[in-house]
């Protein structure tokens, strides 16, 4: 029964892997069998990255690669093919927000610096649409593979001071949809393109807005935390498992979603 939820031996290409939610999701899919191909704009974070991976005893490689740059981005295909011969899963992880593009309270809209605007709606939308042309292409071509990019709970429903963000993952949710339609309408039912949308979690990028110096809860975290109804912020491990699923052949029949993992933060009212 478990081998329905298996990625065994699938070729996972990882955008992003030498950040935190890409290492978490990398780590994941090395012990579940999975050949992880990490790609990252730094080569120091991807040393780094690939040595834990191969410590697992997992099959793992890193390559230096630029989500912004098509060209890139074919060299490292070409580089993956030559290796291991074909492209099964392809996550789109790299993405971020950006200090400019983030309003504090006491900003309005017209205070947010546009190149930051510019430079977080770039990476989060075409961050994850030129890696989905490159290695889609490659996906068409064997009539199967998994594309999974990361949509936000922010292209749900209004959150404050997040414009750039908020646009370029709602751009995210919908390219989702439109892409899962055009693989399965034009190259059959064995490619297949979803998205988690994740809830709150703490890292390295808002920790300063959620988490106080001394450790205490910020207003905005207990305003979070009064909308998730399982009252908690998530652990980013919990990612992992809804991925691996989208990623199987359990979802065979799942295309163009965009699940939330967000411990009901997006169903509750909040009343």
């Amino acid at each position: 029964m478990n081998e329905i939820f298996s990625i065994k031996g699938k070729v996972a290409v990882i955008t992003g892997a030498g950040g935190v939610l890409g290492g978490s999701i990398a780590k994941s899919f090395v012990r579940a069998g999975a050949k992880v191909v990490a790609i990252d704009i730094r080569q120091e974070n991807l040393d780094k990255q690939v040595q834990e991976l191969t410590e697992l005893g997992g099959e793992a490689i890193g390559v230096v690669g630029n989500v912004l740059d098509i060209q890139s981005l074919e060299n490292v295909a070409r580089e993956i093919l030559a290796k291991w011969g074909r492209i099964d899963i392809l996550l789109n992880i790299a993405g971020g927000n950006l200090p400019g593009a983030t309003l504090n309270p006491d900003q309005e809209f017209f205070d947010m610096k546009i190149e930051d605007w510019e430079k977080v709606t770039n990476l989060n939308m075409n961050g994850t649409v030129y890696p989905s042309m490159v290695f889609g292409r490659v996906m068409s071509k064997q009539k199967g593979g998994s594309i999974i990019n990361v949509s936000s709970m922010a292209a749900y429903s209004a959150i404050t001071r997040v414009p750039g963000y908020s646009a370029a993952k709602t751009a995210v949710s919908n390219f989702t949809q439109w892409l899962a339609t055009e693989m399965a309408l034009k190259y059959g039912d064995g490619v297949r393109v979803n998205a988690i949308a994740p809830g709150f979690f703490i890292g390295d990028q808002n920790r300063a807005v959620l988490i106080n110096p001394d450790g205490s809860l910020t207003d905005r975290s207990k305003k979070v935390l009064a909308k998730t109804p399982m009252g908690r912020f998530g652990d980013i491990s919990e990612l992992n498992g809804a991925v691996q699923f989208l990623c199987s052949e359990a979802a065979s029949f799942i295309t163009g979603v965009v699940l939330p993992v967000d411990g009901g933060f997006s169903a509750f009212s909040g009343v």
